[in-house]
């Protein structure tokens, strides 16, 4: 562990270094995501024809449709591409499929980087206490989620979303974007009787497929120190190539947060730079949520609380 906080980090990179870091490609993108869709073609294909065992390919179709949320975020960030206009466009078609409008979203993000894990300021920390395994497994089974971006999402159609961390000049978008959301939704719903595919292909995998992403998110900041130091209140999760390739290298999560102009594909050499100086990582998504439930709600054979210390690893854990 080191006492260097991310601001000198980031005075410690040399310019030429910083620019290679931060360079960003269309066509790095461009194949990620070409991988990524082509997955989520690949298994809808497979449950539209109903190969044999077909229903057990519902939670993969889920993970990889849900794991859109991570491109979102960067989309955000106009990161996976270098043009922004397609950094805009597949913002807001991941938005779409997961019920996360994307105007909303970038301001509601760019509150979170700006005050990260402090709480009455980080947005993300609104209702986020668990005290219970029940309350838990009501976090991650993404239901709360869905009734809160439903909510959030009729708000903003009749422009009665008015959060202090959206700007009065993105108001109209985001009020347009989520009728448009709502006019879109009511189509497949009236479509579903005549083609039920997008039942099966989309809208249950992605109920079955949020908890997944639920536990990954947890573990970006769960139980992280509540400080303003993004190499103390941020965790990177070491985990495996799949993972890291559907989450677009998020799991690197404090390289994300001390410097989010670097964009995913530039991450692990972020990474192998800034190894030294990471306050909090954990050995994989199971063993952070053994460790998270752990602290919040502590079993009689760990004989209390406290506080478990998460380890740097090197390895490759789910």
């Amino acid at each position: 562990m080191t006492g260097m906080d991310h601001k000198s980090f980031l005075a410690s990179v040399p310019p030429a270094d910083r620019a290679l870091l931060t360079r960003r490609s269309d066509a790095a993108g461009l194949w990620h995501l070409a991988g990524h869709l082509g997955l989520i073609g690949l298994v809808g294909a497979m449950i539209a024809g109903q190969v044999p065992f077909w229903p057990l390919l519902l939670p993969v179709q889920g993970v990889l449709i849900v794991f859109l949320f991570t491109l979102e975020h960067e989309c955000t960030h106009q990161t996976p591409f270098a043009n922004a206009r397609l950094n805009d466009a597949v913002g807001h078609l991941c938005g779409v499929l997961i019920l996360l409008p994307f105007v909303w979203f970038r301001y509601f993000h760019l509150a979170h980087h700006r005050w990260t894990n402090l709480p009455g300021q980080d947005p993300e920390l609104e209702g986020s206490a668990i005290t219970t395994r029940a309350e838990w497994l009501w976090k991650v089974s993404g239901l709360p989620y869905w009734g809160a971006m439903a909510r959030t999402t009729l708000r903003l159609a009749r422009n009665r979303e008015d959060p202090t961390w959206l700007p009065d000049q993105a108001r109209p978008r985001a009020v347009r974007e989520a009728r448009l959301l709502l006019a879109l939704y009511a189509l497949v719903l009236m479509a579903l009787p005549f083609a039920p595919v997008l039942l099966w292909v989309w809208l249950v995998p992605v109920l079955l497929g949020q908890p997944a992403l639920r536990i990954y998110l947890l573990a970006e900041h769960g139980d992280c120190p509540t400080v303003a130091n993004m190499l103390a209140n941020t965790r990177t999760t070491y985990t495996t190539a799949i993972v890291r390739f559907l989450a677009w290298n998020m799991p690197y999560h404090t390289e994300h947060h001390v410097w989010p102009a670097v964009p995913f594909h530039q991450l692990p050499a972020l990474h192998d730079r800034m190894q030294a100086h990471l306050q909090v990582t954990g050995d994989g998504y199971a063993a952070f949520t053994r460790g998270y439930l752990a602290r919040r709600v502590p079993l009689r054979a760990s004989g209390g609380s406290g506080r478990a210390q998460d380890r740097p690893h090197h390895g490759d854990s789910p």
